[in-house]
Order: structure tokens, then sequence, then C-alpha cells
């Protein structure tokens, strides 16, 4: 199954109402799901202000064999971070059994 990723759209350079009212109307078309995209303004008075829309889309495959090249990498490292743990606490977590839970062993 594929993961889904957080797109934003910022949209800055606006003039008028009705250009704004245009762009926002080719982005709702141009969106997979334009029913769960948020809108939201961001920013402040001295930098300026900018309308931000987010929406999530399905990965990509140049993403997602990016993402497969990493995975094992990361779950290595976060084993290795865990062991680390667990030796300078002196405690070690096992998997939870098919009736019991968690055990820690000291």
């Amino acid at each position: 199954m594929s993961r889904m990723v957080k797109e934003f759209v910022e949209i800055a350079d606006y003039t008028s109402l009705d250009t704004l009212i245009e762009k926002l109307q080719e982005l709702r078309e141009s969106l997979p799901n334009a029913d769960e995209a948020e809108v939201r303004l961001q920013g402040c008075d001295v930098f300026g202000r900018k309308l931000s829309v987010s929406y999530f889309r399905p990965q990509t495959a140049e993403e997602e064999a990016t993402d497969a090249r990493y995975a094992e990498a990361y779950r290595q490292s976060r084993e290795r971070e865990l062991s680390r743990l667990q030796e300078e606490l002196g405690v070690v977590c096992r998997p939870p059994r098919a009736r019991g839970g968690l055990r820690a062993v000291a």
C-alpha cells in the first residue's frame, strides 16, 4: 500500500481578489482530493503574508523507491539505539507473547 505525502502549494504574489480566486479554482481542479485540502494564511506584517494550501497525495514511484532504499538502514539504526538504551538502563524488553503483555527483565 502506498503511503500518503503531504504536499504544500503557496500562493504569495497575488494582487487582486479575482486573480486569487482564479488561482484557487485552478488549484482545486488539479488536486486529487480537493475536499480534503486545507487553506491557511501564514506570515506576519513585517515579512508579508501568503496563502498555503496543503493536501495529501499518494507517493510517486520514485519516492517509494527512495523510502525502500533507506528503510532497512533506518530500522537497523533504531535497533542499535534500542540496544544501547537497554544496556544503559539494564532492562531488556521482549516482544509481547500471544497471551501476555510486555515483560521487562532486569
